[in-house]
């Protein structure tokens, strides 16, 4: 499969749902969770999942370069399966951020109904993010963790700029406020921006509250100082994870620096309210900064292995999502992050795309960052 090709290609949620159950196999899922997360990707999509792909993006999506609204990521520990997680944005071409939002609020309870949990933090906060003159790139995504058994655990990540960018910091601190993290506030770093809100809803041992920060400019100095989070990672471990995962990408005096598409970092709150956040993710759009998915796949692999975790399935992931080379395109791999979690180990995510439009191409001077990309 690739991203562009011949008349007479797949809908996107055949397309797609053969991508998601060939990472059920790599993740070590069963061919009996792999039908019914398919189905359930399928009516995620709602009826734009029986759009053929020979017609254009129903919508533009901040979720992919391409406009699929659809990501892929595996979730790495050492020594287990890597987690394999859908993201989704049910309200794709529903017609501008409002009918968005309200669609995929639906999705959400239609998905609690199903499965049996509460959506009564998204509630809580859901006049915040969905404003009835709502406006922004995005208004509500839903990712599904796939877990044994065909019930996923549910995030819903929301659009703290909806009643404008300026507004984004004070609706982050009232949304904090009302799900019980007042003093989480004092945790946040500077940052540049607040690009996501993202709730776990249903079934989860410790539910996250998670804030993303955006960063311009971002070095590996300073990615090392934006942890607050307990029990580390230390800076020198984040440092060292932005310089492989960003590559060469020089800036003053050598050092790398992220000088087109931002670095993100999440800070995440669980349990009662303090100061401290109890995870924290530095997430590295290597896409922009590698020359094409051999590079990007390489940095990978250097992470994983590094963390002590086996690269393997990153590598049988690849066929599953597309039949071209490495070398021939830039951006199957998004992102790469690195995440910290207290009571947990640590965990390594590659974001894969699911180029049902587009292949980008790749950058052959090697060197892939450019403003021009940043959406």
């Amino acid at each position: 499969m690739t991203g562009s090709g011949p008349a007479g290609r797949p809908a996107l949620g055949a397309f797609t749902g053969a991508q998601l159950r060939g990472l059920c196999a790599v993740a070590g899922l069963s061919g009996t969770d792999a039908g019914i997360y398919a189905g359930v990707l399928a009516e995620a999509l709602g009826p734009l999942s029986r759009r053929p792909l020979d017609l254009p993006p129903a919508d533009p999506t901040f979720l992919s370069d391409d406009h699929t609204p659809v990501e892929f990521s595996l979730s790495f520990r050492a020594g287990a399966d890597p987690a394999l997680r859908v993201l989704v944005e049910p309200g794709w071409g529903a017609g501008g951020p409002v009918r968005n939002g309200r669609r995929g609020l639906a999705a959400v309870r239609a998905m609690a109904r199903r499965w049996g949990f509460s959506t009564g933090p998204l509630d809580t906060v859901a006049d915040l993010f969905l404003p009835p003159d709502a406006h922004g790139p995005l208004a509500l995504w839903v990712a599904l963790e796939l877990r044994p058994g065909g019930v996923p655990g549910v995030k819903v990540y929301l659009n703290p700029g909806a009643s404008g960018p300026e507004r984004s910091a004070e609706t982050v601190l009232r949304a904090l406020c009302r799900l019980g993290h007042r003093s989480a506030a004092a945790a946040l770093p500077e940052a540049d921006g607040h690009p996501f809100f993202a709730l776990d809803v249903g079934d989860w041992e410790r539910p996250r509250v998670k804030v993303y920060c955006r960063h311009d400019g971002l070095t590996a100095e300073r990615a090392g100082q934006l942890s607050r989070a307990a029990y580390g990672p230390r800076p020198e471990v984040v440092a060292e994870f932005f310089r492989t995962a960003a590559g060469p990408c020089p800036g003053p005096g050598g050092q790398p620096v992220l000088t087109g598409r931002p670095g993100l970092t999440c800070l995440a709150f669980t349990g009662p309210d303090g100061p401290v956040p109890g995870g924290f993710t530095l997430h590295v759009p290597v896409r922009d900064y590698a020359g094409d998915d051999r590079e990007a796949l390489a940095r990978a692999e250097r992470v994983l292995r590094r963390h002590g975790m086996d690269p393997a399935p990153l590598a049988r992931a690849w066929p599953a999502l597309t039949g071209r080379r490495p070398e021939d395109g830039v951006g199957l791999v998004a992102y790469l992050a690195l995440a910290h979690q207290a009571g947990a180990p640590p965990r390594v995510t590659a974001y894969l795309s699911s180029e049902a439009y587009a292949v980008r191409p790749p950058a052959r001077t090697g060197r892939a960052a450019r403003a021009a990309a940043v959406p």
